[in-house]
């Protein structure tokens, strides 16, 4: 679905003035179609999670087509892993590190995703601030994976991505959906996840696996009973 700048205002609740000033400022991405700005839901996400925003739960529902599958942040991270000390100097380096760690189906061309996910990092950094990245390809589809998977890597000594708020990447969610909206469910989870402050401090102190994934189950329960989530979620069963 693309949206529109009062949707985008709706969304995001601002007023329509403050949309078209972060457009006139290049700040908001957009494509312009005649006298008329629209907006690719994938990349307002993105764009508000990198810069923690608020936001509604609504952003994230695709009125037009529904997922049916049961989309779960902890399953997808018990099915990608947790993993600490990864070495690396440089962003490619980590990532190249990471990718070579994920528990990716044989079929997947690691050093294909890598370029891809280098791809993405070239057009804005995935680093959303407080030391987090949420390395991803811009087009899911093309991997041909079954089952969406998400890998939490603590680097060894924290590295330059380029934040928003200047401070190195001590930790990545990395992200590999086998659809746009799962891309999309998946994202919007851990967006809700990384507000959780206690949950940021787990991070920090590089907690062991259990109580990270123990964090992230309390969280994403109080996340499904949030109402606007509730109202999301019906009808896709996630």
């Amino acid at each position: 679905m693309q949206l529109s700048v009062k949707d985008v205002a709706n969304l995001l609740k601002v007023n329509e003035k403050t949309v078209y000033r972060w457009l006139s400022e290049g700040k908001l991405p957009a494509y312009k179609i005649g006298n008329q700005y629209r907006f690719n839901r994938a990349e307002l996400l993105e764009w508000v999670t990198s810069r923690q925003l608020n936001f509604s739960p609504e952003l994230f529902q695709d009125t037009e087509s529904r997922d049916k599958t049961d989309i779960s942040l902890e399953s997808a991270l018990r099915r990608g892993g947790i993993y600490y000390r990864i070495d690396g100097q440089t962003k490619e380096d980590v990532l190249r590190n990471v990718i070579n760690l994920m528990k990716l189906p044989e079929s997947v061309d690691r050093e294909y995703l890598l370029q891809m996910i280098l791809a993405r990092e070239a057009m804005a950094s995935t680093a959303i601030g407080d030391g987090i990245a949420i390395p991803h390809v811009r087009n899911p589809i093309v991997l041909h994976i079954g089952e969406p998977i998400v890998s939490l890597c603590f680097l060894e000594s924290p590295v330059d991505f380029h934040a928003l708020d200047g401070k190195p990447v001590f930790c990545l969610f990395t992200l590999v959906s086998p659809t746009v909206k799962c891309h999309l469910s998946l994202l919007s989870r851990l967006a809700y996840v990384l507000r959780d402050r206690d949950f940021k401090t787990v991070l920090e102190n590089q907690a062991t696996r259990e109580r990270i994934y123990t964090e992230i189950v309390r969280i994403e329960s109080g996340l499904m009973q949030h109402s606007d989530f509730q109202t999301h979620t019906e009808g896709r069963a996630e």
